[in-house]
């Protein structure tokens, strides 16, 4: 049996969550530009521009992308045939501090929800672990900011609601945010499962790189027509106005109850950022 000390996957995640903070995705960098090169309105290339360079500048002098450096999730894959020598939880606490410590990141966690004193650490994250085949692990990260989190819905749909009425939910949810989430945004969706699962769906699926689609065709095509109505809103790049509000649809299910559809919609903002690695 393969065995992975704790030490290592500390050292990983601290890396990870570096370089989701100030390294922009390849696949959201592209498509930011390719969004600037379409462009016609004169304040949207302006705001795409200023997207652009920051990004540029953050990579370079290894700065946060954005101020709200998030809220540390954390999705493990770990393969039955592997075992960890030491204390995982730990392990993945240590690598969130010593990355917002090293990083000189925003802390922006409090230990309560109501009392909301700051924990001064970026601790504790979420941690999401699932059994697979195999002795490896793969480790994805996501930097969650709030500006984009606190727009995101969720919606116990009947079986009987029509796919028009899912379609509608979820193109007026961009539109209540308007440029709260600071588009252009990356939109994950999760249908399926339970209420919490559909969540956990959502926010795993923007780990899905841009111009990819669901495998299952129908799927595949309700993301295309909801990435298409989205941008018809044209609230635009920071919310100047646009032809592009949205970079892309990505949608997860799982099977559900007989009586039931729950759905979520988790808005991610133009600095999405999650990186991902494998012992």
């Amino acid at each position: 049996m393969k065995i992975v000390d704790s030490k290592l996957i500390t050292g990983i995640v601290k890396n990870l969550f570096i370089k989701a903070n100030t390294c922009l995705r390849p696949d959201i960098l592209s498509a930011l530009k390719s969004a600037r090169k379409n462009e016609t309105r004169p304040k949207a290339r302006y705001a795409l521009d200023v997207i652009i360079k920051n990004a540029l500048i953050a990579k370079k002098k290894k700065l946060a992308i954005c101020q709200d450096t998030g809220m540390a999730v954390v999705y493990l894959k770990i393969g039955q045939s592997l075992a960890v020598k030491g204390d995982l939880k730990n392990a993945v606490s240590n690598g969130v501090a010593l990355a917002y410590k090293e990083g000189y990141f925003r802390n922006s966690i409090v230990n309560n929800p109501l009392i909301r004193k700051n924990t001064n650490t970026n601790l504790p994250p979420i941690i999401y672990t699932d059994i697979v085949p195999g002795n490896k692990i793969n480790i994805k990260v996501v930097a969650k900011g709030f500006g984009c989190e606190n727009v995101s819905k969720i919606r116990m749909f009947r079986p009987t609601d029509p796919v028009s009425s899912i379609e509608e939910f979820i193109i007026d949810a961009v539109k209540d945010a308007g440029s709260r989430p600071c588009p252009p945004i990356y939109i994950g969706i999760g249908i399926g499962g339970t209420l919490d699962k559909a969540v956990a769906l959502s926010r795993e699926a923007i780990f899905r790189p841009l111009g990819r689609h669901n495998k299952d065709k129908h799927i595949a095509e309700l993301e295309k027509s909801i990435l298409k109505k989205v941008n018809k809103l044209k609230i635009g790049p920071i919310g100047v106005g646009g032809n592009v509000t949205a970079l892309g649809v990505s949608i997860l299910t799982y099977p559900t109850h007989i009586a039931g559809l729950p759905l979520s919609v988790n808005i991610s903002c133009h600095a999405t950022r999650t990186a991902e690695a494998t012992i």
